[in-house]
């Protein structure tokens, strides 16, 4: 009997609770479907604008999944709300939270926000050539925390996008023409305009060799040992190094076939006979 009425009396609070909290319970259920439906579809609209908008998928993504987690979590505090629950509390612990993991997260957030930004304007894309925080690489991979460059002797880097966009930028491909940029040296005995038109001629003969703007040779500098020559011929950005390195050889051949020569650095030391007190 008294298991009976125990029975009787938690049933009848049961039913009463059930009574009382069911309407409210399924209209928080409802809320949390429908608004995580239409979060969905409002999440994937803005996929779908900035696709089309040519944004970077990596920040498509991203932007999508944060609307999405937001409207998650406005439609989980109405829900909590249609159930009695102090939402004005629960939104001071999310806050609290929330900064917790903000100070944690600090070099991570601003890392995350370099990325948008790298994103965002473009100075550089995957495949460029580029120079940053003392690293230089070409981009394989731009993520919202990091950038990942591969060393022209197949090195992997991957740097922080905090510490690129703080520093110095040099995007090497950005351009479609390039100036190579060489310093040819001759002895002071040596022709000077026989010297130039060798390389202007050799300059002019190379196909790679861009017509407008105009390759240029000029005296740079009276050095200590030699005459300095800028040659500074344009070429694609493609054909830099292959360029530079043939006229280098090219030019050095010209001159010893040519009689022209390529000073190296020395130095005279005389030597005085010390005089001895009987002298």
């Amino acid at each position: 009997m008294l298991i009976q009425k125990y029975v009787e009396k938690y049933s009848d609070m049961i039913i009463t609770w059930i009574s009382s909290y069911a309407l409210k319970i399924v209209a928080a259920v409802a809320i949390f479907i429908i608004g995580r439906w239409i979060a969905g579809r409002i999440s994937d609209l803005l996929s779908r604008v900035l696709k089309k908008s040519n944004v970077d998928i990596t920040l498509v993504g991203f932007l999508s999944n944060i609307l999405y987690y937001t409207l998650l979590v406005v439609v989980l505090i109405a829900s909590a709300g249609q159930l009695g629950i102090n939402t004005t509390s629960f939104l001071t612990i999310v806050g609290t939270v929330g900064l917790a993991v903000g100070l944690a997260l600090k070099d991570s957030l601003s890392n995350f926000a370099a990325g948008v930004m790298l994103i965002l304007f473009r100075p550089f894309r995957v495949g460029d050539l580029i120079e940053v925080g003392g690293a230089s690489g070409k981009v394989e991979n731009i993520t919202i925390f990091t950038t990942i460059l591969n060393t022209p002797d197949n090195q992997r880097l991957i740097i922080p996008n905090g510490s690129i966009t703080t520093g110095v930028i040099k995007n090497v491909t950005a351009n479609s023409t390039r100036r190579v940029d060489l310093v040819m040296g001759i002895g002071y005995k040596d022709d000077i305009s026989k010297a130039r038109k060798i390389m202007t001629d050799i300059m002019e003969a190379d196909n790679r060799v861009l017509k407008n703007p105009a390759p240029a040779v000029a005296v740079l500098e009276l050095g200590d040992s030699s005459v300095n020559f800028a040659v500074r011929p344009w070429v694609k950005t493609d054909d830099y190094w292959d360029v530079y390195f043939d006229l280098t050889e090219r030019i050095k051949v010209m001159f010893d076939q040519e009689g022209i020569t390529i000073p190296f650095p020395q130095r005279d030391i005389h030597v005085y006979p010390e005089k001895t007190k009987t002298e």
